[in-house]
Order: structure tokens, then C-alpha cells, then sequence
């Protein structure tokens, strides 16, 4: 069966789910060990999470770019993932899921949250046909996430460093589709 065009794929349990960001070591470090934010990490600006591991290592490149030296695993509760993407509005408009321009953009001025559909990405962090969700929170999304969604922060820069030398498909994360609620999947074009 074909991998859909759209679909999120991710590490998760029962009660939570992975996604990765990739930060400064002035930010990452104590997040890792106190499994928080410290205040370095500026709640007033938009920060993107992303379940796909690769898709985060093509954006870091293996967390070798200035200001990504450092790719967290950050386990969060679905609850609130989820919340975010039912608050959430497509970052561009898509005719198959707004009924006009002007409803895209009232749901994105009205939104916490934004959602995007890049291309995934194999280990040699070339595009697949099919694509991959970045989740785009600000506001009141940030606060939540920040204050009360974080189960535990992973430093897994020695994994991204490690895969980016060997290229061995068996030291990824274990990612396989995410069972959104129903309505979700039509609200950030799932499919």
C-alpha cells in the first residue's frame, strides 16, 4: 500500500509523542537536564516542533547549523498535541480544505498555531514524494507546550551525528502513522 501524500509519522506511546527542535547549546543543555525550557528560550516567538526525526535532520543539517547545535527529542503528551492541531491553520491556503482565501485567513489570524506540509526526507536527507508536518506554535500554543505538555527533553545530537557518518536505517527512531482523532485529518489536510 502507498504511503500517503500526507501524513504524520512519529514516535509516540499511548500518552505521548515524540517531536524534535533543534536549538543553541545555551538553550538545549539545560533542557536536557532539567527536562525544561530555561529562560533563554524566548516563549514570545513562534517555535516549530516536528515528529519526523529526519525532516528536523535536513533543517539542522544533523545539527550542524549555527544556532541548531544541539536536536532535542521532546516527549510531549498527544492531549496536547492534538489540541494543537485542532487550534492550528495551514500556513498556506489549499483549496481542497478552505472554502476561500478569506477563510484561510481568518483562521490564521484567529489560530495559535500553524501547520505546514514539507517534503519528508530519506537518510541522505534528499526529498520523498510524500510529505511531512511542521507544527508552528506561538501565543498561547508556546505557553501551553512550554508549561504543561512536556513530559521529558532528550539531547540526540550524538544519534543525529552517529546516522549523518553512517547512514544506518536501523538506529532511527521508530516512526509509523499517527491516529489522528476524527476531523483532524481534514482540518490540516491530512491524506
Amino acid at each position: 500500500m502507498p504511503t500517503p501524500s500526507r501524513q504524520i509519522r512519529a514516535a509516540y506511546t499511548d500518552e505521548t509523542i515524540t517531536v524534535y527542535q533543534a536549538f543553541s547549546p545555551e538553550i538545549a543543555e539545560p533542557a536536557a537536564a532539567t527536562g525544561r525550557f530555561p529562560e533563554a528560550f524566548r516563549v514570545e516567538r513562534m517555535t516549530w516542533i516536528k515528529p519526523s526525526f529526519l525532516w528536523m535532520m535536513h533543517r539542522s543539517d544533523w545539527g550542524r547549523s549555527a544556532g541548531q547545535e544541539r536536536v532535542l527529542a521532546v516527549s510531549i503528551r498527544r492531549d496536547g498535541f492534538e489540541w494543537a492541531l485542532a487550534n492550528s491553520a495551514l500556513s498556506s491556503y489549499d483549496s481542497r480544505v478552505h472554502r476561500s482565501r478569506d477563510q484561510w485567513r481568518r483562521e490564521v489570524r484567529q489560530n495559535p498555531v500553524r501547520v505546514q506540509w514539507d517534503p519528508e526526507r530519506n537518510l541522505g536527507l534528499q526529498p520523498l514524494p510524500w510529505r511531512s508536518l511542521q507544527v508552528g506554535l506561538r501565543g498561547e500554543a508556546v505557553h501551553r507546550y512550554v508549561g504543561g505538555w512536556i513530559t521529558s527533553i532528550a539531547d540526540v545530537t550524538p544519534l543525529a551525528d552517529r546516522l549523518r557518518r553512517e547512514r544506518d536505517a536501523a538506529l532511527l527512531p521508530a516512526e509509523r502513522p499517527y491516529p489522528l482523532p476524527d476531523g483532524l485529518a481534514g482540518l490540516i489536510g491530512a491524506g
